[in-house]
């Protein structure tokens, strides 16, 4: 009987010791969610700003075309892709996703295809598609992570789209949804096309006054689209790590009921044998006091 009871009381600090571990992570999951939540929130403003820049010096077609090159021809393309994913396990389906939506839309695109992983799971899942991956770079573990990482996307990007005739870049990653709920998205980032650009051209400006660019036009333009890149990339990683969080943080919620339910079912047994343990003690001790009764009768 001691020890059935020794092995369920270890099953049981075991669990519990595990379920503090799980409810340590919710807890972590979920304050990671805000501070990439407010990351995002806080580029809004940024951006549409960012895009107003652009509309205005996109009215001038001469320097537009200059510097976004307008359409290119589509033959001897290449189509390079940003998949972003996971260093960590324990996110349910998160990098799964991303990776089957990659590479059923790169399946679909024609050219050839290199990529580049944000995340060593999800640069497992694709190479096991047998898509090229080109490099693999480490998830940030913060916000301060985050622009170091665009930086070198950017460094490497500027070195394939120069040297290519012809490059589309492309970004995937998991966009939240809800709270606790996220989706695919494949967005094009580069070339900064015609369409690109008249879209922009036709935004109207919020008042009556039409502001003038200071200075050279080519010059401010250059450095919008490049904060308009920056931008792109950082809200992409942002809204990644967000739903990366959010798929941990119900992953854990998961494990925290599970646990809940096995302690249940382990004191439970517990508590019985130990029960079974004092009755079979007591009828012990009754059948001695009637076996001692008899004989002195």
């Amino acid at each position: 009987m001691s020890d059935s009871t020794a092995s369920l009381k270890r099953k049981i600090d075991s669990a519990g010791d595990l379920q503090s571990v799980v409810r340590t992570m919710k807890a972590m999951a979920a304050a990671n969610i805000g501070q990439y939540e407010r990351a995002v929130d806080a580029l809004g403003d940024y951006y549409r700003s960012v895009e107003l820049g652009l509309s205005i010096c996109f009215r001038n077609s001469t320097a537009a075309a200059s510097v976004a090159g307008g359409n290119r021809p589509r033959h001897a393309r290449f189509l390079d892709a940003v998949v972003f994913g996971s260093d960590q396990g324990l996110v349910g389906r998160f990098n799964d996703m991303i990776a089957d939506f990659a590479i059923k839309t790169l399946a679909a695109a024609p050219g050839k295809h290199r990529v580049w992983a944000v995340g060593e799971r999800a640069q497992a899942r694709l190479a096991d598609a047998g898509l090229p991956v080109m490099a693999v770079f480490a998830v940030p573990n913060s916000v301060d992570g985050i622009t170091p990482l665009v930086g070198q996307i950017l460094l490497a990007s500027e070195a394939r789209h120069g040297r290519e005739e012809v490059s589309e870049l492309h970004l995937f990653y998991n966009r939240p949804t809800s709270r606790v709920a996220y989706a695919p998205v494949d967005q094009r980032l580069l070339p900064l096309d015609d369409n690109w650009r008249l879209k922009l051209a036709a935004i109207a400006w919020p008042t009556g006054n039409l502001p003038e660019v200071m200075g050279e036009t080519t010059a401010t333009l250059r450095a919008l689209i490049r904060e308009y890149l920056f931008i792109s990339l950082f809200r992409a990683c942002a809204e990644s790590l967000s739903s990366e969080n959010a798929s941990r943080l119900a992953a854990m919620q998961r494990a925290d009921k599970n646990i809940d339910e096995l302690l249940e079912d382990l004191n439970g047994a517990f508590h019985r044998l130990r029960q079974s343990g004092i009755d079979e003690e007591l009828f012990d001790v009754v059948s001695g006091f009637e076996a001692l009764r008899v004989a002195q009768t």
